[in-house]
């Protein structure tokens, strides 16, 4: 980490490119307070996200989209990811607004999640009232309703969380400790988010809450998922309401000459990638590696606990569609283990990198055990289907089985909470370092990211009907990519 300290006192943070320079001094590091006051902005945002990986595939099936499309319905996320968060990142760098550069774009995404969570959550209603039948297997108007929300959520979320980061960064001042200690504790708001939205997911009479969410085109699933997108709504609106009242931004004003030069966004962007140093380079590779083996996992944990562990079939029959619930909820309990192993985890991360003499060993050993964990997910797998043979095609599993499943995602917190922590801390103290700008940066670093999705989104779906269906051919890559992405962490980051 030597190597990638910057300075402690006054930093200068720059976006550079060919044509113009644009400089802020941001003075002394902001008190711890106020850093944790805008991480917590994470439990809501990530509220909405563990909604979205736990029970939104599921239902976007039970609407009539068969499994080896569901993953097609994921092609927002990076997408819009790969557009609107170094867009938005180039743009906070340079926002001139009176309330100053980072908080405009954090109020735009957080009104816009809300919009977002109720397209989705309506979505079988306003399709019902478009004309949807109700005994139709496919809801078309419904699919399109939730799609369209479905991308105003990504796009909100990208909206958010890149502007959250670069601000912490800027509260952060340069210093590369609070840099890490920002980032863990946005990590550790993260896992809060995680564990309400996972817990709301597993509860299955949440609707209780909200009676008038259930309507006659929106069954008891379906009313829990919109009774989950109002308690995420009114948790992220409260957040970042007190957040950003009570932690203020300074207005940025450009210095005449740069002002006087104009150079076009997607200039930049190539620009980033022209100058950018060997460091980034190498945290780029290894980030995109990691999100390979991630992604497969993270967008159908729950519909392999559904489908392979529980043996339910979400477009089958009363006992295969009531099996394949169970396991639904099932994975959204073993996603709030893995939030809450995520949270202690991410208060550790400081103390674990000096442990193990530094950020890359500790990234390179944590994909490791992803890789590991990856690859058990077919043992468990196999156990089920061996169980089934036995005691029936609808037995369930049993509770060593199920135990060993839940197992496996409270372990998979571990190196998730490296994953939503190390790179961005390292990103940030590679562009404070180098004089690039903090938003801009992050959105470089976040293509690491979406165009990992972009490839899992259009292959997982083929790849897993080309072996007979399911979801272990894509966990199989996942574990291959966690194995090469560990090695090169621990070889060639700095």
């Amino acid at each position: 980490m030597s190597s990638l300290q910057a300075p402690k006192n006054e930093a200068a943070l720059e976006t550079q490119s060919s044509s113009s320079t644009v400089v802020v001094h941001t003075g002394e590091p902001s008190p711890l307070r106020k850093i944790i006051s805008v991480s917590s902005i994470a439990a809501g945002v990530q509220f909405g996200w563990a909604l979205q990986l736990s029970l939104l595939t599921p239902y976007v099936q039970l609407l009539g989209i068969p499994h080896k499309w569901s993953s097609l319905i994921w092609l927002c996320g990076p997408i819009s990811g790969m557009l609107v968060q170094p867009t938005v990142g180039y743009y906070s760098d340079r926002c001139t607004s009176r309330f100053g550069r980072r908080r405009p774009f954090i109020a735009s995404g957080a009104v816009l999640v809300a919009v977002a969570g109720l397209l989705i959550g309506y979505a079988a209603d306003i399709g019902q009232l478009a004309g949807d039948k109700l005994d139709e297997a496919v809801k078309v108007r419904a699919i399109w309703f939730f799609a369209l929300g479905f991308w105003i959520l990504d796009v909100a979320n990208n909206t958010l969380q890149g502007p959250c980061r670069a601000f912490l960064a800027d509260l952060a001042a340069g210093d590369a400790k609070k840099t890490r200690t920002a980032n863990a504790f946005f990590s550790f708001f993260m896992a809060v988010g995680n564990i309400l939205g996972y817990a709301a997911g597993s509860y299955t009479n949440l609707h209780k809450m909200f009676p008038f969410t259930m309507t006659k085109a929106c069954d008891i699933y379906c009313a829990n998922l919109k009774s989950c997108f109002f308690l995420s709504i009114i948790l992220l609106l409260s957040l970042t309401v007190v957040s950003l009242y009570y932690v203020k931004d300074k207005q940025w004003s450009p210095e005449k000459e740069d002002a006087d030069v104009k150079t076009p966004f997607f200039g930049e962007i190539f620009g980033a990638f022209k100058v950018m140093e060997r460091p980034m380079w190498m945290l780029i590779i290894v980030t995109a590696l990691n999100w390979i083996a991630w992604f497969p996992f993270l967008l159908f944990d729950t519909d392999w606990v559904g489908r392979e562990v529980y043996g339910g079939d979400s477009g089958g029959t009363e006992i295969p569609k009531r099996l394949y619930n169970q396991g639904v909820h099932v994975g959204a309990l073993g996603l709030m283990l893995n939030a809450i192993v995520l949270g202690f985890m991410s208060l550790g991360i400081e103390w674990l990198s000096k442990k193990l003499g530094g950020a890359k060993r500790l990234w390179g050993v944590v994909n490791f055990i992803l890789a590991v964990c990856l690859g058990m997910t077919v043992l468990v797998s196999k156990l089920a289907e061996d169980h089934r043979k036995t005691a029936g095609e609808f037995a369930g599993p049993t509770d060593g089985i199920r135990a060993g499943a839940l197992t496996l995602f409270a372990i998979l917190g571990i190196p998730l909470a490296v994953t939503f922590s190390i790179p961005f801390a390292l990103a940030s103290i590679i562009s404070s370092s180098s004089g690039a700008g903090q938003g801009l940066s992050l959105g470089v670093l976040n293509l690491a990211i979406v165009i990992p999705q972009l490839v899992v989104s259009f292959g997982s779906g083929p790849l897993d009907s080309l072996f007979g269906g399911g979801n272990l051919p894509g966990f199989v890559v996942g574990a291959i990519a966690a194995a090469i992405s560990a090695v090169v962490a621990l070889t060639v980051l700095p």
